[in-house]
């Protein structure tokens, strides 16, 4: 069986689970909403304040859905109860990045600056401290919007890998080379 798939999820206090007939799961916690359309081979049982996701055979598909709506449903749950943060840095000389409201623009040392529609249920914030990188900073409780705005974010200036200059997570280790010099010895 699936390891992760046969785990149950434990609610914490304050999260309701609503399973609808058409397997709709809606999560309502005190930070949001959120609902997932779960495959319909998949049953979503909520029993003892818990979460319990079970699949019908051991078909490879059957598998591959248990584990990934059992990790869905996880994540929901710990988004409306705790929330997710994400933190990028911004390397590189002159790089910078200021918020107004939602939209987030960036000096990345192109001709022009970037300005990026931050979406309504994510909060962004940009910091810049004397010394240090500026650094961006996602927040909101749905784990998969935060990760591919943090995706689009960093394909404006990936990080390279002779001088670490570009957009990357906070602790995150860059593989670095050396550059021609190293070479000639």
């Amino acid at each position: 069986m699936s390891r992760i798939g046969k785990k149950p999820i434990t609610l914490p206090a304050g999260v309701t689970v609503n399973v609808a007939a058409d397997n709709t799961v809606t999560v309502k916690g005190p930070k949001g909403t959120l609902s997932q359309q779960v495959d319909p081979d998949i049953t979503v049982k909520v029993e003892n304040g818990q979460i319990i996701v079970e699949r019908p055979t051991d078909q490879k598909r059957h598998k591959a859905l248990h584990g990934l709506y059992r990790a869905l449903l996880n994540n929901m749950v710990t988004g409306v109860h705790e929330g997710f943060k994400t933190q990028m840095e911004l390397v590189g000389v002159g790089y910078k990045a200021e918020t107004s409201g939602q939209l987030l623009q960036l000096s990345l040392g192109y001709s022009h600056n970037i300005v990026f529609a931050i979406p309504n249920e994510i909060k962004v914030s940009a910091e810049t401290l004397k010394g240090k990188a500026p650094v961006v900073t996602l927040e909101g409780i749905d784990k998969q919007l935060i990760g591919q705005v943090a995706a689009k974010l960093r394909s404006f200036r990936k990080p390279e890998p002779y001088k670490g200059k570009g957009i990357k997570f906070v602790n995150e280790a860059i593989r670095r080379k050396a550059g021609k010099a190293a070479a000639k010895k």
